[in-house]
């Protein structure tokens, strides 16, 4: 038996057990039923559901589901073409998918297999620094695929997105204070004192000195 503190009781018949977990307005739980004699627990049973459905909520919002995008190539692609499907190769890799690049030939393309091929190669090679590939170029009819993994894990990806938010958030911060930095100065450069006329700084005339009266007698 074990209190709702976590606290070893002992052993107990089942109805002194039931009393205790009343007494505390609580639940008795069978924890391990097939151990001799059965382990039970005084809780909160509604309570522990509560928090069992939470972690199980928290776990979910962690999980990445890791899903397979196809691109498809012809063997007659551009390099514009080329350019914006290698784009969108990048961008699942980004988000943690694998990528299935696939080339369908059709009637007499299957003449051309190795053409395909290199244009798998090619995109092997170009997106090497952000994939793993998981299956070289096969061909199973008249379809040639590869499948590529992204390279970096879930939590590798989210730190380099979290280094690169602070990096973009201190330039903010920088430029921003590069801004106000002119204008601050001109608010608190000192205002000369205002000139006085040349008239203003001439010293004024002494006083004429004023006889004194003479009494005549």
């Amino acid at each position: 038996m074990i209190d709702d503190e976590g606290g070893q009781i002992g052993i107990m018949p089942p109805y002194e057990a039931l009393k205790l977990a009343r007494s505390k307005n609580l639940d008795l739980v069978e924890i391990s039923p097939t151990a001799q004699p059965p382990v039970c627990r005084i809780m909160d049973y509604g309570k522990y559901l509560y928090q069992q459905e939470k972690k199980e909520r928290e776990a979910k919002k962690h999980q990445k589901t890791i899903t397979v995008k196809e691109v498809k190539f012809r063997i007659n692609v551009d390099d514009h073409d080329y350019e914006t499907k290698k784009n969108h190769v990048l961008r699942f890799l980004d988000g943690g998918d694998k990528v299935k690049a696939t080339i369908f030939f059709r009637g007499r393309e299957m003449t051309r297999t190795g053409l395909g091929r290199q244009i798998l190669e090619r995109l092997i090679k170009d997106v090497e620094p952000h994939s793993i590939v998981e299956f070289r170029p096969r061909q199973e009819g008249n379809t040639l695929h590869a499948i590529l993994a992204p390279k970096k894990t879930a939590a590798e990806r989210e730190k380099e997105r979290e280094r690169e938010a602070k990096q973009k958030a201190k330039q903010e911060r920088k430029l921003a204070q590069e801004k106000l930095g002119p204008e601050k100065g001109t608010t608190e450069r000192a205002v000369p004192e205002k000139m006085a006329p040349e008239s203003e700084k001439q010293p004024a005339p002494a006083a004429a000195a004023v006889p004194n009266p003479v009494s005549q007698a």
